[in-house]
């Protein structure tokens, strides 16, 4: 059960964190270059979602679910 909750969770994430990154993506039209754009995108923290929830359900791949349970 707690490597589903996990995995809803980083997927969650990481659903906002790229949204925003598509969304950004919007800059490239009005005069942004793909360098100014990536240094947008880490200076983001609504960004670092992403990033995040990825982390999260490679964690919750890893995880051991107890034989009890």
């Amino acid at each position: 059960m707690r490597r589903i909750f996990l995995f809803l969770i980083g997927f969650g994430l990481s659903v906002l964190g790229f949204s925003y990154i598509i969304l950004y993506l919007n800059l490239l039209t009005i005069g942004y270059n793909l360098e100014e754009y990536v240094n947008f995108i880490v200076r983001r923290i609504e960004c670092y979602y992403s990033i995040i929830g990825l982390i999260i359900i490679v964690i919750s791949s890893k995880l051991k679910e107890n034989e009890n349970e």
